[in-house]
């Protein structure tokens, strides 16, 4: 018989290490979060209008060509931002309701949450830099204050839409419920910081009345009397 030939296989090639992703120009999301970053230092640092792309592109650590492939206009990238910042608090919001099933502890954290928003980050220094270009660019400040999934009123207006399904409140106008509920919350430090009359923080103590405050009035407004839902 004749001698049988074993087949010697060549040895396995180890695929390469994948090679970082590549991104189309202008599509690369950790670069365009990385120019809204420095376009954010940029506008609190110096306000829309004084800060130039040139102290973005500082600011970013990008080139100016970069930033044009992203954004067309200084206007552009500005609305960007503000979509961003608002869709980051409104994911923020949502996860708080989302935790809680209870009406009362999901209106106390929500409440807790937006009034800290409000007192301890540059929202309020970012919503003065829209009412400044409010004339110039109308557009972009009512996209700001439309309803829309990225923005609170509308989470909290689903939670509450949640709760009168379950036989939880009882309310009519939900929009106008969420509405107010957010005045009550928070107006007091809204105004206060708005136009400059909080020089320093409020105790925690302080926040905490007013918004166990807010979360009363509203239940006495909205809520079931507990025997009717059991």
């Amino acid at each position: 018989m004749p001698e049988k030939v074993t087949e010697t296989l060549p040895p396995a090639i180890e695929p390469a290490p994948c090679a970082a992703a590549r991104f189309a120009a202008g599509e690369d999301p950790a670069k365009r979060e990385q120019i809204l970053d420095g376009a954010r230092s940029a506008f609190m640092k110096m306000g829309f209008d004084a800060a130039s792309m040139n102290d973005v592109t500082r600011e970013a650590g990008v080139s100016k060509g970069t930033i044009y492939v992203y954004f067309a206009s200084k206007d552009e990238l500005f609305a960007a931002l503000i979509e961003r910042e608002k869709g980051r608090f409104a994911d923020a919001l949502r996860d708080i309701l989302a935790d809680s099933e209870d009406a009362r502890d999901a209106l106390r954290r929500f409440g807790l949450a937006f009034a800290r928003q409000i007192i301890d980050t540059d929202m309020i220094p970012a919503m003065r830099i829209l009412l400044g270009v409010i004339d110039r660019m109308p557009g972009l400040c009512k996209r700001f204050f439309a309803s829309a999934p990225a923005e609170p009123r509308t989470v909290l207006r689903s939670f509450i839409d949640r709760q009168v399904e379950a036989g939880m409140l009882r309310v009519e106008d939900p929009d106008l419920a969420a509405r107010q509920f957010i005045d009550l919350a928070t107006g007091t430090f809204f105004k206060q910081r708005l136009f400059g009359q909080m020089a320093t923080p409020p105790e925690q103590a302080e926040v905490e009345r007013i918004i166990e405050s807010a979360v009363n009035v509203f239940m006495a407004a909205y809520g079931r009397p507990a025997a009717s839902h059991r």
